[in-house]
């Protein structure tokens, strides 16, 4: 899990992800516009290419998970255009998304992809007086940036230098209407002089680039301390979150902000944000004190730079790991927010186990370091140990001062300062984190502060974490306790079977299969899936499956009937879809009928692939006197059928008959390859796919070539 590798380049030929995003910006008229890549392999978007915002804003989501619940994640995962209109939209549809960017705009996530692969995905932002709807420009704008990314990742690949996100995102120069001569640029500044009041001007990281002399006095500062300077960082009294807050929301939104804040001398003054595509002009005005003064910013005491960026990360941190499910889910958030939210280079986080300390997530240190420490007993006398059995944080700016504390301490990670946090919940401690720094840092008392209230949200996340991964263990077991471990042996039948759970999730289902031996020409064969995703799904599976296997010596339609009115005796309030199948190998001949359940496919032995329509049957558990009429279809030497659930041939957005096509083509393309071979590559097919979110079973049975 370590970060990117170095930097690659990201362009090729006179085509580049700058000016492919430069482009889409320029012909959809957005304000903000970013380019995701997807490393092959890895389930992590990279963020490449930024435009329209600062990178301290877009932090929290230079890496994102395609399990995350945002737009680039879905548009990729489920490879459809996502678009969220405005602000009670996006808080609707992406309410962590709206906690942490609670402005008006409008947002166009869109994937990169050929139908078959997706390395990448697009969004477009646009200010919050964009209309509810994408116009046909707009749309027209993205189809063409995404085929033009597509090429360009396409190229890069076939001339054997493929593209890749660098470490960090590449920030794109604001575009410009036009650039001003010299004798302009003065003429430029004696206009803004020779207006009332003072101004400034802001880059996107709000950075003072100009300000009048006016400005400087108001401020109470003088112009050539405020040139080069962030606003809210060179004027303790406006470093409050309100301001970087309305500043964020002025560049984020499109729309003009204001604010009115009281100076330790001088007037009250109205700071009114007027955004660009380049940063922020801001006229600042004395103001007449209003009626409400809880409205005015008083002066602040001094406090470190970066209050607000500090609370902006610790609040995304809260979020996002109120969505993580399993002690990897944490780990992998705790360092995509961590590590670049306060400039830490390597980070490792551990939990208590059998009376030693288990390294259970790591970024910026090698997997070899982190052997050397993990098990370490939790009687020995490391700073991570001692963290976590005092609940005592350790903050060390010098190895120095390190080792005048632990004098055992060996200097072999090659950093210059550390912190070693205590994880703790509810009272106890459940474990500890090291966030280590490349060189000396000073550990303000806000800063350790912080990192402990950001040690804490953390904990909590893990212990929920923990108990997760119990229950998930145990669902694991209990599926596979319900699945035949193996199947029978059958005289003149190859047989393959493959069963992959959900990819999010408590992991436990209702799909199931099963091939039942019943006598030396005969065998029946059933798939089926119970409705949910829990424990009681997977017990219901299991009485359906046993009662499947009871009854398997009668004709299909009698099984399925028997099973039903059982389900049906039972109540479980859950539905059931069924496929079995009686095969008679004397005489090279299949029955089966259906209870709701997807139809199955039937390769022929010159290869051509087969969706066999069979007569429709109501799902078990509904009507105690539905019928599940049989179907009877030659199965010669050669032959293979293949049952499946849905989870195999199910996409979000998609037909499910365009996806059972499309299995069929798959097994048509498998060739002449064991069973084992063709189950192995339809689940693969299906393991690549991001937007797969549900269980998969598959079961292949071949009859069996002469002399085979």
């Amino acid at each position: 899990m370590d970060a990117a590798g170095p930097p690659a380049a990201t362009g090729f030929g006179a085509v580049s992800l700058d000016t492919v995003l430069a482009g889409a910006l320029r012909d959809s008229e957005a304000s903000v516009g970013a380019v995701y890549l997807l490393p092959p392999g890895e389930p992590v978007l990279r963020l490449a290419v930024l435009s329209g915002v600062s990178r301290q804003t877009a932090v929290p989501w230079t890496r994102v998970a395609l399990t995350d619940h945002t737009p680039v994640a879905d548009a990729v995962r489920e490879g459809r255009l996502v678009w969220v209109g405005g602000q009670e939209e996006m808080a609707r549809t992406y309410p962590r998304l709206a906690l942490m960017l609670p402005y008006p705009f409008a947002l166009a996530a869109a994937p990169v992809t050929d139908g078959t692969s997706t390395p990448g995905g697009l969004v477009l932002q646009w200010p919050g007086t964009h209309p509810p709807h994408p116009s046909p420009r707009e749309r027209a704008a993205i189809d063409t940036a995404c085929r033009d990314l597509l090429a360009l990742l396409r190229s890069a690949e076939e001339q054997g230098r493929p593209l890749a996100a660098p470490r960090e995102p590449r920030i794109l120069p604001p575009p410009r209407p036009r650039a001003a001569w010299p004798a302009e640029a003065q003429s430029a500044v004696d206009f803004a002089e020779r207006l009332p009041g003072g101004c400034c001007t802001l880059d996107l990281d709000g950075r003072i680039l100009f300000a009048t002399t006016e400005a400087g006095r108001l401020l109470g500062a003088d112009v050539t301390e405020l040139l080069g300077a962030c606003l809210w960082k060179v004027l303790p009294w406006l470093d409050e979150p309100v301001v970087e807050d309305h500043y964020r929301a002025a560049t984020i939104s499109g729309q003009p902000a204001s604010f009115t804040a009281s100076p330790p001398a001088g007037p009250c003054l109205s700071f009114h944000l007027y955004p660009g595509s380049s940063g922020v002009s801001v006229r600042i005005v004395p103001a007449a004190l209003p009626t409400d003064p809880a409205r005015v910013l008083r002066p602040a005491p001094p406090a470190e730079p970066g209050r607000a960026a500090v609370l902006y990360h610790l609040m995304h941190l809260a979020a996002t790991l109120t969505e993580a499910i399993g002690v990897r889910d944490v780990a992998d958030q705790a360092a995509d927010q961590l590590l670049p939210a306060f400039g830490a280079q390597a980070l490792a986080l551990m939990t208590a186990e059998d009376g030693r300390l288990r390294i259970i997530g790591h970024r910026g240190y090698p997997s070899e370091l982190m052997e050397r420490f993990d098990a370490a007993p939790l009687t020995s006398g490391t700073p991570a140990v001692r963290a976590m059995t005092t609940g005592v944080p350790g903050f060390f700016p010098t190895f120095a001062e390190l080792r005048r504390a632990y004098p055992p301490a060996v200097h072999q990670d090659g950093m210059g300062s550390w912190a070693f946090l205590p994880l703790i919940t509810s009272g106890r401690p459940v474990g500890s984190l090291v966030l280590a720094y490349e060189r000396p840092r000073p550990f303000t008392d806000e800063e350790r502060t912080v990192l402990t209230s950001a040690a804490g949200l953390i904990a909590q996340a893990l212990d929920r974490a923990r108990l997760y991964d119990a229950k998930h263990r145990l669902a694991q077991r209990l599926q596979e306790g319900l699945l035949p471990r193996t199947l029978p042996c059958v005289p003149g039948l190859d047989v393959a079977a493959r069963y992959l759970p959900a990819g999010r999730g408590m992991g436990i289902g209702g799909d199931f299969y099963d091939l039942i031996r019943l006598g030396t020409h005969l065998a029946g064969a059933a798939i089926g899936d119970v409705q949910g995703h829990n424990v009681s799904a997977a017990a219901l599976m299991g009485q359906v499956r046993t009662a499947v296997h009871a009854t398997a010596g009668a004709p299909p339609d009698e099984v399925l009937a028997r099973t039903n009115r059982l389900l049906t005796d039972l109540d479980p309030g859950l539905f059931t879809s069924c496929l079995y199948v009686q095969l008679d190998l004397a005489h090279h001949r299949a029955r089966l009928a259906t209870a709701g359940h997807l139809p199955p496919l039937l390769r022929h032995p010159d290869g051509h692939v087969e969706v066999l329509d069979l007569a429709p049957g109501l799902l078990l558990g509904i009507d105690p006197d539905a019928t599940y009429p049989p179907t009877e279809i030659p199965l010669p030497p050669g032959a293979l059928l293949a049952l499946y659930t849905d989870g195999l041939v199910e996409t979000p957005g998609a037909d499910i008959e365009d996806g059972i096509a499309a299995l069929a083509g798959r097994l048509a393309r498998a060739g002449t390859g064991t069973v084992d071979e063709v189950a192995d590559a339809l689940v693969h097919h299906a393991e690549q796919s991001p937007a797969r979110s549900d269980d998969i079973a598959l079961l292949l049975i071949q009859a069996r070539r002469e002399g085979g």
